[in-house]
């Protein structure tokens, strides 16, 4: 048998839990490290009998034998908890951001060159068909060197950063780092270049106000006609994020952001992400431009389309999503686990590239907040 271990089984460590058992009949989910213990073993059933709780990964790491290891705790947690499984030499995939901060950043970077174990990361833009369409074409040449690209991220559901626990900064470490490490991800695999500066902006101009703090929809009394109140959403039969006020004095986080980012062969991207566009406002948009012809895609249509810049010729290639709800992503990283475990083969996400995407996001958190240009390069 084949055995896993999640940590943090909240909404993400389910998913992907399921998710690989699901991939091979000789995986066993084993373990699961999550206080809310009884919860779960009510959700499961008879299935929780041949699992075994704990209260620490330090308990987890001590007493059982894993082949694998998934960590989907609170993001400010993500890499204290890597760094102690990559010192057992246990294969992992690792929830995004990988860090949240500078000094854990640094310090799991320095137990991965350390330790050299695959750890596999969810960058679903990356792994998912339309990513690897888009990057196979890139590659071909027809474009020519890529020389600029443009990017565009409007969530619909960006009330999830608002009203729940991901209102709290200390844990998301801002939205760049929980947005955009995505698409820095994937514009990083399709050039296969390094970014070496950054100039950034970001603006809290929606999802703030001075209602009390620990406000919740249902003690609103505004919860019948705020357009963010879960009550109207629930009675909707409309998907519900939180119950937390979006507008009271305790609610975290930026609510746009926009990047310009230098590649070390002197090419340079825009990225622009927003938190309160709506239904069909929402797109999260690529365009890759060289001398030859542009590449544009969307992760909401699931369409490329290709413009030829010399002749009237385009084309168009439509790609169905993955069968999962990352577009096909989430099966692919636990894949990659399991092909580690089995066969010894390399992350389908290096991670190399996921720290430095990392990174990445916090220059330019820190360029927004002190207004100056950041080189992205690691301390000394």
């Amino acid at each position: 048998m084949i055995n896993i271990a999640v940590i943090g089984y909240g909404y993400r460590g389910k998913v992907l839990s399921d998710l690989i058992v699901k991939l091979n009949e000789n995986v066993k989910i084993s373990a699961i490290v999550d206080p809310r213990k009884q919860e779960i073993i009510d959700e499961l059933g008879v299935a929780a009998a041949h699992i075994r709780f704990y209260d620490t990964e330090d308990e987890l790491l001590e007493r059982e034998q894993l082949d694998g290891v998934i960590i989907a705790t609170r993001c400010s947690t993500h890499a204290q908890i890597a760094i102690k499984v990559l010192e057992k030499k246990i294969p992992i995939i690792l929830e995004k951001p990988v860090s949240t901060n500078a000094a854990d950043l640094m310090a799991l970077k320095s137990a991965y060159e350390r330790c050299k174990t695959a750890v596999a990361v969810p960058f679903s833009l990356r792994l998912s068909p339309l990513g690897q369409a888009a990057k196979e074409i890139v590659s071909s040449g027809k474009l020519g060197k890529i020389e600029h690209v443009q990017a565009i991220n409007n969530v619909s559901y960006g009330s999830v950063y608002y009203q729940n626990w991901y209102r709290d900064e200390n844990e998301t470490g801002g939205m760049f780092l929980q947005k955009a490490t995505h698409d820095f991800d994937l514009i990083q695999s399709i050039v296969g270049l390094k970014p070496t500066w950054v100039s950034a902006m970001k603006s809290k101009q929606i999802f703030k106000g001075n209602k009390p703090a620990g406000l919740t929809c249902e003690s609103c009394e505004e919860e019948d006609v705020c357009p963010e109140s879960a009550t109207l959403h629930r009675r909707r039969g409309e998907p519900v994020h939180g119950d937390m006020c979006c507008f009271a004095s305790d609610t975290g986080n930026e609510d746009s952001g926009s990047a310009l980012i230098e590649y070390e062969s002197g090419m340079h991207a825009s990225y622009s992400q927003n938190f309160f566009a709506r239904n069909h406002a929402a797109t999260r948009k690529f365009r890759f431009l060289g001398y030859k012809g542009t590449l544009e895609f969307d992760y909401y249509t699931n369409k490329i389309e290709v413009y030829m810049h010399h002749t009237n010729r385009m084309e168009t290639y439509e790609i169905p999503p993955g069968n999962d709800t990352h577009g096909g992503g989430d099966i692919v990283v636990c894949e990659s686990l399991l092909d580690t475990i089995r066969f010894g083969a390399p992350s389908k996400t290096p991670f190399e590239e996921a720290l430095l995407s990392a990174l990445l996001c916090m220059k330019a958190k820190k360029s927004a907040e002190t207004r100056e240009f950041q080189e992205v390069i690691w301390p000394s």
